[in-house]
């Protein structure tokens, strides 16, 4: 199967599977193991960090999808518009995170404090299945919202993982936008900007 196959919008109730997609794709990355050092819950811990942030995008934004094999996650910001936070967000944080709570507030802070503030759309997750990874589905995902992004003449913004999710991303149209920023004694990330074509 190639990254031709059909993408769909996600609707609300989908959050807890996507953010399970998330997690099983993100599980082996560097920030992940910084975030949940402990391999046995750091799936699970992960799962129900993103589900809140999954949640919060699919209210203020929206989330693309190829079956259940790969999702981009996208929020807006809108210039003069300022979103509020996710409900509960600090019990929530905690109830999904328990010990792992401060990591993933100072991953919080990280990305708080190198965002950008002109209109743009943040992509806030990237995710490919890996049983589906290297058949172009990420790559679909991305190109498929560019086009709606160019029409519009609006930015996209991300924070990439890894030198090699950054090539991807620089594939696409992506340029890295100053310096990589770090969490704590952490693994870097390289905040990449895409202006519409």
């Amino acid at each position: 199967m190639t990254g031709t196959a059909e993408i769909r919008r996600a609707g609300a109730a989908e959050a807890g599977a996507i953010a399970g997609l998330i997690a099983t794709a993100f599980e082996p990355l560097d920030v992940s193991r910084w975030l949940v050092p402990d391999p046995a819950p750091r799936r699970a811990t992960l799962a129900g960090n993103f589900r809140i942030l999954v949640e919060y995008a699919l209210e203020h934004g929206h989330a693309d999808l190829i079956g259940d094999r790969a999702a981009a996650v996208w929020l807006p910001q809108e210039a003069g518009v300022e979103l509020p936070p996710p409900p509960d967000y600090d019990a929530r944080l905690l109830a999904a995170c328990g010990p792992y709570t401060d990591r993933f507030r100072a991953l919080d802070d990280a990305f708080e404090a190198n965002h950008p503030h002109e209109p743009h759309h943040h992509l806030v997750f990237l995710a490919v299945h890996p049983a589906s990874q290297g058949q172009g589905l990420g790559a679909s995902l991305l190109r498929h919202h560019h086009a709606r992004l160019d029409a519009d003449g609006t930015a996209a913004y991300l924070e990439a993982s890894s030198l090699r999710a950054a090539a991807l991303y620089e594939r696409e149209g992506y340029r890295h936008r100053g310096s990589p920023f770090h969490l704590p004694d952490g693994p870097p990330f390289h905040p990449m900007w895409r202006d519409p074509v």
